[in-house]
């Protein structure tokens, strides 16, 4: 097979009138099947249900955007045998065939981006841009993984030869897999579960979160449309603490991939390290959890340019994303002057309903508002409130970057994730106090170092114990096969998704010996 090397997708920006006639087009689509409901997919059949998973619009609570069948246990039994016996025909088609599924899956996406896009805007709430770039994201995966399966075909070289003897090793699938996905990364971070296991050989079993099932019924139609064959992927919205933790502990589950939070996260491992009846191999569980990211700036510093970089570390996508900068640590001396910077910037991002395009959108929903708010109270014991700290008016779930100054390091809002628009900003002496806070946490997803000192960049490289680290920018946005990412200690298994290694986690090396 013949394909050209990977190369990053554009990032539509909107500013052309034709694109934004689209996108507005895109959303009445979206908008005019708010009444279907998405079925489960169980072995390639589509299976209603009395009970249904409403999905509604953060920018404007009232509305629906659409629903999905709810799967039960009996479902997931159903789901799981069907992915076992299509893996024993998925796992026999040659690599280029399967590599060829998942071009076929990018090029339908690409083909009706806008209409995927929308769905991320009315779904979740994120601006036009922002969803643009988890559509792109979504189609990176897909041709990146597409490439990288190739080189796991055949005889692994490098063996050392023996005499008398003809010895060999290969890679195998391991069957099939639960992908748990999260709903700040719908699209974007089911894919790289399912994409990256089905290419070399596993069936999965993909459950949404329960804010999403819009956004990832439209995926599971592209990998439909594609040729996937039936039971190869399974699409199965649930409860999570039913029909997630039942797929969990299931004996014929192989591996689990889930990305959330540290909580959620520590159960999974937990029920998954548990032999069950009749389970006939360790369950291998790769986890991506939350982050308590901290930037870094010292007084040799660009402040304008560290300014920038602060606020769309922090509160790109509203804060929503576990890279997100939640701890900005300032030396001293240029303390003042650069959180000057940084408030007045973020006084000048503008809030609201995501469609219409502003820097931050809502929150995601109301549970997710209630803990915002209980941490603005919480910051109003710990620290000097230097912006925000309200909800702003309107219908959606509609909050103000807020930013809390003085902050001690070892105060709640300084060490547990808020997941949010929220920032709390520590004075510190010295660069060298300052490296001391940043690994006064159990995290390490991503951090910054802001300065021009290439000395402390240096030690900043070796010491900053965090997967995904960047200086002068900022902390987020890691781009498939040029900045693999995972994280560090609680903050996951570091798979390093949209990396040469990641495909390596869903297969097992086999050596066959023959003596002549």
């Amino acid at each position: 097979m013949q394909i050209g090397p990977f190369k990053s997708e554009v990032i539509e920006t909107f500013a052309d009138e034709d694109v934004q006639r689209e996108m507005m087009d895109a959303l009445k689509k979206v908008r005019s099947n708010a009444d279907y409901v998405y079925p489960l997919v169980i072995g390639g059949k589509r299976i209603q249900t009395k009970e249904t998973i409403v999905s509604t619009n953060p920018s404007s609570p009232a509305e629906v955007v659409g629903a999905s069948a709810l799967a039960s246990k009996e479902h997931a039994d159903a789901a799981l045998d069907a992915a076992w016996k299509a893996f024993e025909s998925w796992k026999r088609w040659s690599q280029e065939e399967r590599s060829l599924v998942l071009l076929k899956v990018a090029q339908i996406i690409r083909k009706r981006r806008r209409e995927f896009e929308a769905c991320l805007v009315l779904e979740i709430g994120k601006n036009l841009i922002d969803a643009s770039a988890e559509v792109a994201e979504t189609i990176e995966f897909l041709e990146y993984y597409a490439r990288q399966a190739m080189k796991y075909t055949g005889s692994i070289e490098g063996l050392t030869p023996f005499p008398g003897e003809h010895n060999g090793s290969f890679y195998v699938p391991l069957g099939v897999g639960v992908a748990i996905a999260p709903w700040n990364f719908p699209m974007a971070l089911m894919t790289t579960m399912i994409a990256g296991a089905l290419v070399v050989g596993n069936t999965m079993v993909c459950k949404p979160a329960e804010d999403t099932v819009v956004s990832c019924g439209k995926l599971m139609e592209a990998f439909e449309e594609a040729g996937l064959p039936a039971g190869v992927l399974n699409f199965l919205p649930g409860i999570g603490r039913d029909v997630g933790e039942y797929l969990v502990a299931h004996p014929k589950t192989r591996f689990i991939s889930f990305t959330g939070s540290l909580a959620i996260g520590a159960r999974i491992n937990e029920i998954a390290a548990r032999l069950a009846p009749g389970q006939k191999w360790f369950k291998r569980v790769f986890l991506e959890l939350g982050g308590k990211n901290a930037i870094l700036v010292d007084e040799t510093a660009d402040l304008d340019v560290a300014a920038v970089g602060i606020i769309e570390g922090a509160f790109g996508y509203q804060g929503q994303k576990c890279s997100a900068c939640s701890r900005l640590i300032v030396v001293d001396s240029v303390y003042d002057a650069l959180i000057d910077r940084v408030v007045a910037l973020t006084e000048k991002v503008t809030v609201g309903p995501a469609e219409t395009n502003p820097r931050n959108g809502p929150i995601i929903n109301a549970a997710q508002e209630k803990k915002i708010l209980q941490y603005i109270d919480i910051g109003k014991e710990e620290g000097k409130l230097l912006t925000g700290g309200h909800r702003l008016d309107g219908a959606g779930y509609f909050f103000s970057p807020t930013i809390f100054g003085d902050v001690a390091p070892n105060a709640r809002i300084a060490q547990e994730e808020v997941f949010g628009p929220f920032v709390a900003a520590i004075r510190v002496k010295t660069f060298e106090e300052g490296m001391e806070v940043v690994a006064n946490t159990n995290y390490g997803l991503t951090g910054s170092v802001f300065s021009r000192n290439r000395e402390r960049l240096e030690y900043a490289r070796r010491e900053f114990q965090v997967g995904n680290l960047y200086f002068n920018r900022k902390n987020t946005g890691a781009l498939v096969g040029i900045q693999p990412f995972g994280g560090f200690n609680l903050s996951g298994t570091d798979t390093k998704v949209g990396g040469p290694d990641y495909l390596l986690q869903f297969l097992q090396m086999k050596a066959v010996a023959e003596r002549f």
